[in-house]
């Protein structure tokens, strides 16, 4: 149930979301129309409100890692749900799991990794940036993360991971732009046999990575390039055409068939005229309204897909490699 106070997902349209903390007597206004906070007010999310005049609508979204991903402001470049769910599923992290995370930025994978490790788990994730890092701190606070995120004020690439966090973590993600820098210390922190992922937007990064993952006694090093493509379901309206049968004798004969055609166009040229002049007593010509033939209604037809025309998502190169044992 929505309560003053609570962050709703207000869906507009499949590429138009905005988050909103809904407070008493305020109201959110756009296209579709004004809406009261006041309306919302122990309603169950999901549910689809109308305007005051009655007229548009939206829809009020409980908020979820992947909604928060579509609508969260952004301070950085930020890892979009195709790029996390790879991640999260090559990290092997699950309830309970203690993963360190270095590039907090805005905060996208840093909601998925929260609640995959949730409620025992633990996600400690370090930036650089004061400003950025206050943010994130203040936004995990006010989603009720706490418990699950730590946000650390610290160079990784330049100091590395603390050292009280050596042996702790299952897995280890690197966004940063030296992740190769970061290897010695991300493999003290790791669990024998735990996973490390780095996310680099260039191959010469990669390279570099590779090669101190090797070093530094990982295995199964491989590299991958999620590309998003999505597409758009659309049911287009068919007309419905009546061919008039063709006698046996017209199929047979192709001299009546050629005559049999000819008449089939004369006369639906005939059927699609809807006016017609008369010359009335007084010599002028009078417009007489014929009825027009009746037509089948359009039909809806089958289900046609096509690609998006732009397609949303922030690629990079994803390397994983393990930790020998």
């Amino acid at each position: 149930v929505i309560k003053e106070g609570d962050m709703v997902i207000v869906y507009e349209r499949h590429d138009r979301m905005k988050a909103v903390h809904v407070k008493r007597n305020e109201s959110l206004q756009n296209r579709f129309g004004v809406f009261k906070h006041n309306d919302w007010i122990g309603k169950t999310f999901g549910i689809k409100v109308t305007g005051s005049d009655g007229k548009g609508f939206i829809y009020l979204l409980a908020p979820t890692p992947e909604l928060w991903t579509l609508v969260l402001p952004h301070r950085t470049q930020i890892l979009y749900i195709a790029d996390i769910s790879t991640v999260v599923n090559f990290l092997e992290l699950r309830p309970g799991s203690v993963v360190l995370e270095t590039g907090t930025g805005s905060g996208s994978l840093t909601h998925s990794l929260a609640r995959t490790v949730a409620p025992h788990g633990r996600v400690f994730t370090f930036e650089f940036h004061p400003q950025r890092a206050q943010a994130a701190k203040d936004e995990f606070l006010a989603h009720g993360l706490k418990d699950i995120v730590q946000v650390t004020l610290r160079d990784i690439e330049g100091e590395g991971f603390p050292s009280d966090l050596a042996g702790l973590a299952d897995g280890v993600f690197l966004d940063i732009p030296g992740p190769h820098k970061a290897v010695p210390s991300a493999a003290a922190c790791l669990r024998p046999d735990g996973v490390l992922c780095s996310f680099s937007p260039c191959i010469e990064q990669v390279q570099k990575t590779c090669l101190a993952l090797e070093l530094h006694g990982f295995k199964e090093v491989q590299t991958v390039e999620i590309l998003l493509r999505q597409y758009e379901l659309e049911y287009p309206n068919i007309r419905k055409l009546e061919i008039p049968e063709v006698s046996t004798e017209a199929t047979e004969n192709p001299g009546n068939r050629k005559r049999t055609l000819a008449e089939m166009e004369s006369s639906a040229e005939t059927e699609l005229k809807t006016e017609t002049s008369t010359e009335n007593k007084d010599g002028h010509n009078k417009k007489e309204t014929k009825p027009k033939p009746f037509r089948e209604p359009n039909v809806r037809g089958p289900a046609t897909s096509r690609p998006c025309e732009e397609a949303r998502g922030h690629t990079a190169y994803l390397t994983f490699a393990r930790l020998a044992v």
